[in-house]
Formats: C-alpha cells, sequence, structure tokens
C-alpha cells in the first residue's frame, strides 16, 4: 500500500504521460502549461513531481502566465524545490516569449498617432515592476528607425540624462523621436518632473532640429499621451 501512496518520478510515469516525450512525439501545442514548466524545472522536491510543482507554482498565480512573467527570481524561489537557477529557467523562458511577440511586430512602422506607439511599445513595458524610459527613433517620415532603452530605475522612478537620448538621435541620423516610459503605480497622471523633462527635451530637440513629437506614460495596458492631451 504504501508503494501506491508515494508520488511517482517522471522516470517512472508512463511514457506517454512524460512531457519531454509528450513534446517529441505530438508536439508542444499537446501539453499543458505546468507540463512546459516541468521541462524547464527537470525535477520536483521529494514530495512532488516536477508537474506537481509546476502545477502549484501555476495555481499561486492563478494559473497566469502573465502574472508568472512578473515574478522575480526571488519570489519564484521561494517555493521549495525551486532554487535559483530553476527559477532563472523560468524567468529567462519566459522573457524570451516576450521577446518573440516583440519580434513579431516589429515590421517598419510609421507613427502616425499615439496607438501606433502604444501597439509598438506595449509589450516593452509589460510585466515590468520598475520604471525604465525607451525612446524611438524616427526618421522625416515617422517611420521608426530604432529603439533604445536610457534609463531604468526602481519603483519611485528614473533619471533620463537628455545628453544622452540626443546623443543616440544624432548617431542613428533621427529627425524625430517618441518619448516613453512607465508608472508602476499604475497612474497614468504625468509627474511634475514629466512634465519639465517633456519641455526641457522638446526645447533642446528645437535648437538640434531633433523634434519630440510625443511622450507616452504606461501604465497596466493603458497608455498617456502628451500629444493627445495638447500637452506638446
Amino acid at each position: 500500500m504504501e508503494n501506491y501512496e508515494q508520488k511517482l518520478g517522471i522516470k517512472l510515469w508512463a511514457e506517454e504521460d512524460r512531457p519531454r516525450e509528450k513534446l517529441l512525439q505530438h508536439g508542444r501545442r499537446y501539453l499543458t502549461d505546468a507540463e512546459l514548466i516541468a521541462i524547464l524545472i527537470g525535477s520536483g522536491n521529494r514530495n512532488e513531481t516536477a508537474v506537481d510543482l509546476s502545477k502549484r507554482i501555476l495555481s499561486f498565480y492563478d494559473n497566469n502566465l502573465t502574472k508568472i512573467g512578473k515574478a522575480s527570481i526571488q519570489d519564484l524561489s521561494k517555493f521549495k524545490g525551486i532554487g535559483e537557477a530553476k527559477a532563472i529557467s523560468i524567468v529567462a523562458a519566459l522573457e524570451l516569449g516576450l521577446r518573440r511577440k516583440e519580434t513579431q511586430e516589429e515590421q517598419v512602422l510609421q507613427v502616425i498617432a499615439s496607438s501606433d506607439v502604444h501597439r509598438y511599445l506595449h509589450r516593452t513595458f509589460a510585466d515590468l515592476n520598475h520604471e525604465e524610459f525607451w525612446i524611438l527613433l524616427l526618421n522625416r517620415s515617422n517611420h521608426v528607425i530604432g529603439k533604445h532603452l536610457i534609463s531604468k530605475g526602481g519603483q519611485a522612478g528614473t533619471v533620463a540624462d537628455p545628453k544622452i537620448i540626443f546623443k543616440i538621435a544624432l548617431e542613428y541620423n533621427a529627425a524625430n523621436i517618441v518619448l516613453a516610459h512607465n508608472h508602476p503605480s499604475g497612474s497614468l497622471k504625468p509627474s511634475e518632473s514629466d512634465n519639465k523633462l517633456t519641455r526641457d527635451l522638446i526645447a533642446s530637440g528645437q535648437m538640434l532640429g531633433l523634434y519630440v513629437v510625443d511622450h507616452l506614460i504606461f501604465a497596466n495596458n493603458r497608455y498617456y499621451s502628451y500629444k493627445d492631451d495638447q500637452m506638446l
């Protein structure tokens, strides 16, 4: 009876139930989220198989991969059986999935409205628990020619250096730039420092012939546009 009560390791499962074998035989679409995570972590703990442990992690995050994507290495390492190396594997895999989606959308985009910028950058700011400041570089017809991270900080904010912004823009022969940063707090309201930075960059850009065409603030899949609000 004791043998029946013990949980079986993956290697003792029927072959059709092993995640790796399932993937080889049937393809990746056949696997559940828990089985895919189980492949990443490789093994469970003394009381759980890798799949059981993966199910527990998923359950903690409401079976929502987006929520797991926001978890830090330290958060994931709190689960028994998930050390730093396994946590890193999960974080890296979810980041690759996010970047794959970005790559699929990164076609030559012409910025006509703020919604174009949001569509291009919303995944860049997805799952961030800290603030980042990015710029889009545009040519004279407002086609995107580059995307660059300027700075990142904590939950309270980050510092965007105008010298770095215009140095990058000049190196890539940009004609126009779009500013973008996120508010981890979820608020879309621009701070006074946001307003001052925007005003300073507009004034400096005009002297250099580099024009700030918009500044977007991202928060919880929503955004605020200075241009739409007639703040430019």
